[in-house]
């Protein structure tokens, strides 16, 4: 399949937009499917899915119709009343994932400040009066200053010190590591890992890993905190992550394609955690709201429907597959590794020069960790949009790479 034909985009102007983002040169102005045009009338295939958002990709033709159905009852009404749309979702969620309760809010951000909340008030009542929690290298949890203190990269801590204390930080899948912690720290009372570092990298948590820290959660009397706001809602095709390993949190923080688009973020507790946290503990204003509870109910209504965990798995595998088939012995690719339709391609030299390269060619994707290509499309995406993929980015990193060898 041959690639678009390259174009050249143009910057909007923004003179009164905060610049806190590094944008390309283009603005979108609708979707359908796994596709998007820009407000000048150019394609892309979107690898990318709003960063693993999109979940249902662009317009889908159930999903649509139910939120203008919500948006013309209510869409919002405060957590001073009840939301039957809440209690809907939240029995849902703990159908698939065999946990306790929920609490809803509307970012990823949110569920890990709620979960460490939790953690914290968890320790306090264990009669700790400086609860740690463990955390990890690499890790990325969020922008505000518990979830970035929480965060394994300098980078995005720099300049927004003093950062909040109480956070003990180890390598992932360093089991001895975590040990010594157990060892030596006697107020640790979770610990907090993303099942597939997505930001930092998409670096997977393995499998006995996973189990062997569930086992020594259960020994220390810690809680298991797994976030899946990435890796969750069948991107790695199963639910959630963790579930390739057969074992359950304590605590899972999600969001980001709960919703398909509209904000929705949760965090899902087991019996342990479940009711650490009673009235006045916490709250927020537009969390659980009408119109984000039935974005949410639809979105994972639809995804069984048309069996998107199996077919993130399917097409998935087929990306991958095709990925390493056309950069097989090309020098520079370091690894290619991920899950279901959760992919990252490293690279050995930065290469954040390809996201516009890649929407010149009419791909849309994103370069983390400075050195990893990461694709997250929407689980909808079919073996000819993959194979569509490879056939626009392969020649791209070939191209890059012989370019910075010469």
């Amino acid at each position: 399949m041959n690639a678009p034909e390259p174009v050249a985009p143009s910057a909007p102007a923004e003179p009164h937009v905060m610049g806190t983002y590094g944008r390309l040169p283009i603005a979108l102005s609708h979707g359908q499917g796994c596709r998007v045009w820009d407000t000048a009338g150019r394609r892309y295939l979107d690898g990318l899915g709003g960063i693993a958002v999109n979940t249902l990709g662009h317009a889908h033709p159930r999903l649509v119709p139910a939120l203008q159905d919500q948006v013309a009852k209510l869409i919002h009404c405060s957590n001073y009343y009840h939301v039957p749309l809440q209690e809907q979702l939240a029995a849902k969620l703990c159908a698939l994932s065999g946990l306790e309760n929920a609490f809803f809010c509307s970012t990823g951000l949110e569920a890990n400040e709620a979960a460490i909340k939790i953690a914290r008030k968890f320790g306090h009542d264990k009669g700790f009066d400086r609860p740690e929690i463990v955390v990890y290298e690499k890790a990325f949890h969020g922008r505000s200053l518990a979830t970035l203190s929480a965060t394994g990269n300098p980078k995005v801590q720099a300049g927004f010190g003093p950062l909040v204390e109480g956070f003990v930080r180890v390598p992932l899948n360093d089991l001895a590591a975590l040990e010594e912690i157990a060892r030596t720290r006697p107020q640790v009372t979770a610990v907090f890992l993303e099942v597939i570092q997505g930001e930092g990298g998409i670096h997977p948590a393995t499998v006995d890993y996973l189990r062997a820290v569930r086992a020594l959660c259960d020994r220390q009397d810690w809680l298991l905190m797994l976030d899946e706001v990435q890796c969750g809602i069948g991107r790695t095709g199963k639910w959630f992550a963790h579930q390739w390993a057969g074992i359950r949190p304590d605590v899972m923080p999600l969001a980001k394609g709960l919703g398909s688009g509209v904000p929705v973020g949760a965090v899902v507790c087991g019996p342990r955690a479940a009711r650490v946290l009673g009235p006045g503990n916490h709250g927020t204003t537009f969390g659980g709201n009408p119109l984000a509870m039935r974005a949410g109910v639809e979105t994972l209504r639809i995804m069984e429907e048309d069996g998107l965990l199996e077919n993130a798995a399917r097409v998935g595998a087929a990306l991958r597959e095709g990925l390493a088939r056309r950069l097989a012995g090309q020098a520079g690719v370091v690894e290619i590794r991920g899950a279901g339709l959760m992919i990252g391609i490293e690279l050995d030299r930065p290469c954040g020069e390809l996201l516009g390269r890649a929407a010149e060619a009419g791909l849309l994707l994103s370069v983390t960790a400075e050195r990893v290509i990461r694709l997250v499309p929407p689980l909808i995406l079919n073996a000819d949009e993959a194979a569509e993929i490879v056939d626009i980015l392969c020649p791209l990193v070939e191209a890059f790479l012989a370019e910075r060898s010469a």
